[in-house]
């Protein structure tokens, strides 16, 4: 069986597979079926946002296919004030920290909205390369994200380190409840090994 390949998709071609990008979202994320209808409208209305870029990771020409052609995606787009993660994250940072500190994170940020791996492709590099060419050549200033606060050393928080990324907040709950968030972010270009550090 071959190996996904990673590709770029405009708007139109990752509105076309949403559906089986949902399957990967629902397979490594584990939610309650009753949200997936809500983050296929969430994902639907990303696809407009400015600035947005997407890749999938997809299996092409090969059968048989256990978990389908797409195995990865990530996606993500220009923040900016009025959307409601930004709006939030923003808030929260300048809570903490003060409003300095978060329009040096959040003024000129790219925001990397999904970045999910099918469980049967996870451990072969597919998530380091969506994230790495997903920001390559990206015009802001800072990547952004948020990623499950299980415990500080899961695969996604290691994944987001070592390309220099620190945490920004932790043990964040978003408005309306659910799970516990790490929000991360890092300056951008990308570097790998880049020392942490606690501003862009």
């Amino acid at each position: 069986m071959r190996d996904p390949k990673l590709r770029e998709i405009d708007e139109r071609a990752f509105l076309r597979r949403l559906s089986p990008m949902l399957d990967v979202y629902a397979a490594a994320m584990e939610p309650p079926n009753e949200q997936l209808p809500g983050r296929h409208t969430i994902m639907e209305r990303h696809a407009s946002h400015p600035g947005f870029r997407a890749f999938v990771a997809e299996r092409r020409g090969a059968l048989p296919v256990l978990a389908g052609p797409v195995q990865g995606f990530a996606y993500g787009f220009h923040g900016t004030r009025g959307q409601w993660w930004h709006d939030v994250v923003f808030q929260a940072l300048s809570d903490r920290e003060g409003p300095g500190h978060a329009r040096a994170w959040m003024d000129d940020a790219f925001e990397v909205a999904e970045l999910h791996v099918h469980p049967d492709s996870q451990g072969r590099g597919l998530g380091r390369g969506l994230l790495n060419a997903l920001c390559e050549g990206r015009p802001e200033r800072t990547v952004v994200l948020s990623t499950l606060d299980r415990r500080p050393d899961t695969p996604a928080r290691s994944l987001y380190r070592s390309v220099g990324m620190v945490d920004l907040l932790t043990d964040f709950e978003f408005p309306g409840g659910g799970p516990r968030y790490a929000v991360m972010g890092g300056a951008l270009p990308l570097t790998p090994y880049a020392p942490a550090s606690s501003s862009p």
